[in-house]
């Protein structure tokens, strides 16, 4: 009986050892407080957006020709209606010196055909007072009036001449304009495609050629987005909204949506987006931009502050959570009721207390109800 008492003792001990060591061990998971916050219903844009500027314009030569004036470099400030570039044209301004000497003749004709008109007249008035008295006889009247209507058409047709050739003049100076660039704008110059002395080709319809030069004006830009088509109806003019953008890390510049496209665009093996335009409300935060920047908006359709949140990613498929029990060690399952949400946390209705923890480790093996875990303090530290 002492052996069998000594043997069954040995075996407990050895059962208790087993299943000491090989008990699954409770698995370290990231937990986050059930508490009071504000949580906002936002949209987000599908794709990065991009800084535009209110004015942008690329500039081509209607013709094209051989770069003879080349008045500015990339980078360079410019003012309205100054001169950018201007194409090879001896032949148009010797059209215009010829038509200018053609104003100049049509005009001495017309001075002298107008006074040789008007000394008719006065001819051909006294002829008649002649004819009045009995001293000429009518067909000398007669010839008197037909040459002084004669004189005044050949008046009038060197009128015509002048502003025929005036005409011309301006025909001239059009053509000019064909193989000039001027600043539509106050602007920066962008780009140049070209250089002195080189041949420049217009953009023919179709063919997408590079613009001469490329402006902008940088003094008031804009972020255009693309929004899921689903989003549409959400969005209105005026909506504030929050920018961040890659070139300033954990920078948030404030704005509102000032357009939304009234199209569908349809981009193949994309999805369907709207686009909409937002405007900075305080610009000089923003600093420099550059037009061409990557941006997100993320629009602001309502928010409640002091209610119970989670974050987001915590919640499973159905809307359920799992809940930590420190009584139990193991994971509770929990439906739950959601109000506002956005990617970073959702709005609790029903469901959770304050105080309660639920899990946000959702990925790691084997959290599922029933398991048993273990904080993890370390990974919960760096969170924080």
């Amino acid at each position: 009986m002492r052996r069998i008492a000594i043997i069954v003792a040995v075996i407990a001990v050895l059962g208790l050892g087993l299943f000491f060591f090989t008990r699954p061990k409770p698995i370290p998971v990231v937990l986050k407080e059930v508490a009071a916050g504000k949580v906002e219903a936002t949209l987000a844009n599908t794709r990065a957006g991009t800084i535009e500027a209110c004015q942008r314009t690329k500039l081509s030569t209607i013709i094209g020709g051989r770069i003879e004036y080349l008045g500015v470099k990339e980078g360079d400030k410019v003012k309205k209606g100054q001169l950018l570039l201007k194409l090879w044209n001896d032949d148009q301004q010797a059209q215009s010196a010829l038509a200018q000497a053609q104003i100049t003749l049509s005009a001495k004709r017309s001075e002298e055909a107008c006074i040789a008109a008007v000394n008719a007249e006065k001819e051909a008035k006294r002829q008649s007072e002649l004819r009045a008295k009995g001293f000429v006889s009518t067909s000398k009247e007669e010839a008197a009036r037909t040459d002084a209507e004669v004189r005044r058409a050949s008046c009038n047709t060197a009128k015509a001449d002048i502003a025929q050739a005036e005409a011309k003049l301006k025909t001239t100076r059009v053509e000019q304009g064909r193989v000039a660039l001027y600043a539509p704008f106050d602007g920066i110059v962008a780009k140049i495609v070209g250089e002195l002395g080189e041949y420049s080709t217009p953009s023919p319809p179709g063919v997408p050629t590079p613009p001469a030069i490329d402006l902008i004006d940088d003094s008031c830009l804009y972020v255009k987005a693309p929004m899921d088509e689903v989003d549409a109806p959400k969005i209105q003019i005026g909506q504030p909204v929050r920018i961040t953008l890659d070139a300033l890390p954990g920078k948030t510049l404030p704005g509102k949506v000032r357009r939304v496209a009234p199209y569908v665009s349809a981009v193949e093996k994309q999805a369907r987006t709207v686009d909409i335009e937002v405007d900075f409300e305080k610009p000089a935060e923003a600093g420099k931009l550059l037009v061409g920047y990557s941006a997100d908006v993320e629009i602001i359709l309502a928010g409640r502050d002091q209610v119970l949140r989670i974050p987001t990613a915590a919640i499973q498929e159905g809307g359920k959570v799992l809940v930590f029990n420190a009584d139990s060690g193991k994971l509770e399952e929990r439906l739950i009721k959601a109000g506002l949400a956005n990617w970073e946390y959702t709005e609790v209705v029903e469901g959770l207390t304050a105080g309660e923890r639920i899990v946000t480790s959702l990925d790691k093996e084997g959290v599922k109800a029933g398991a048993k875990v273990t904080p993890d303090e370390k990974t919960q530290a760096k969170a924080k």
